[in-house]
């Protein structure tokens, strides 16, 4: 290679301070302060969250001399996101504080992304790895769409507020982690197909993450706080191989696309991460990997397993993976033709997901 020949820059935003475990909600001033925040913050928080940690932290960041400001919204949504960037402008917002679960942490990401402004993400559960990335999913009239947003300055994340979540939300953050499994094996599948540009740092992370969490699955369990700590890393860390790969590649393949054909098929009827894990399995199985490894991981930590588990008929599940393939056009197992019906039946049949 002559002199002057590479020409590879990339900018790599992670979040600057991780703030995890016990009782560690009261020191976000600490952590703004830390930052150099100042002026008004808004915090964007649910009807539940709100009493569980927005209304904690708003007292203890006015002790703290901070103007603070509340946008209570619903889900992920356009038109909520829309409304939270109304509120910020008419009350002259500084910075946003993320307080709830995974839309109002979307929510809060994609408005400081829109507004130039920077945000510090406070979960009340742990129901994906966003906590932590520069990704966002947004509903519209056509479904879900993942957007570029910020990557937040830094977490607080305080195990004593998240255990009180219902333990279906962490056993779904686990499953979405878990599913990094498939998404690695997608990304490499590319690399070696379609030269498809890679991050080893990224994928050695995503791995891990999802490693972690299958290792441990036995010390997972509900209502108890130690559960929620040895979960709670490997979501973030999930999130921030998103950060070093420049996207979603590491942790999104085609179990979440998937996924994203269920949220079409039959909208609402399950998680995210429930529904990643059960591609998982599936995927998996595609790869000729050790499917019933991360079946059984699954069933310990009490996630998913099956379309009955799942709350959706066997032929949702078949129709989904058949369609799975065009949800998006990032290249996996699932090839540009994707699953026939018989394929698919068979797949979902021998993995015991119908």
């Amino acid at each position: 290679m002559d002199e002057g020949d590479f020409t590879k820059a990339r900018s790599i935003l992670f979040p600057r301070n991780v703030l995890a475990g016990h009782g560690v909600l009261g020191q976000t001033p600490d952590v703004c302060r830390d930052f150099g925040l100042s002026g008004t913050a808004l915090i964007v928080t649910g009807s539940k969250t709100k009493n569980v940690a927005a209304d904690i932290v708003t007292n203890r960041m006015m002790d703290a001399g901070y103007e603070v400001q509340m946008a209570t919204v619903g889900e992920a949504t356009q038109e909520n996101l829309d409304r939270v960037e109304q509120i910020a402008r008419e009350c002259g917002t500084n910075f946003f504080l993320g307080v709830g679960g995974g839309s109002k942490i979307d929510l809060a990401k994609m408005a400081a992304k829109n507004l130039g402004q920077e945000w510090i993400s406070i979960p009340t559960s742990a129901s994906h790895d966003g906590i932590a990335s520069g990704r966002a999913s947004i509903k519209n009239e056509n479904g879900p769409l993942s957007l570029d947003a910020k990557v937040p300055l830094g977490v607080v994340a305080d195990t004593a507020i998240i255990v009180q979540a219902p333990y279906r939300l962490l056993a779904a953050g686990c499953a979405d982690v878990i599913s990094n499994s498939t998404a690695v094996k997608d990304w490499e599948y590319a690399k070696r197909l379609r030269g498809e540009e890679f991050s080893r740092s990224a994928y050695s992370l995503a791995l891990y993450t999802a490693e972690t969490i299958i290792d441990n699955a036995d010390l997972i369990k509900p209502n108890l706080e130690e559960s929620v700590w040895v979960a709670i890393r490997p979501i973030i860390i999930s999130g921030v191989s998103m950060a070093v790969a420049g996207s979603s590649r590491p942790t999104s393949g085609s179990e979440h696309m998937f996924s994203h054909a269920l949220d079409m098929i039959a909208p609402g009827k399950a998680l995210h991460g429930e529904q990643c894990g059960v591609g998982s399995i599936m995927m998996m199985y595609l790869h000729g990997g050790d499917w019933s490894r991360i079946r059984e991981a699954l069933a310990k930590i009490g996630a998913p397993t099956s379309a009955k588990e799942l709350g959706i008929t066997e032929e949702q599940v078949i129709e989904a993976l058949v369609n799975a393939h065009k949800v998006r056009s990032r290249f996996t197992i699932l090839g540009h033709v994707g699953l026939t019906h018989e394929a698919a039946e068979r797949l979902a049949t021998i993995t015991k997901v119908i």
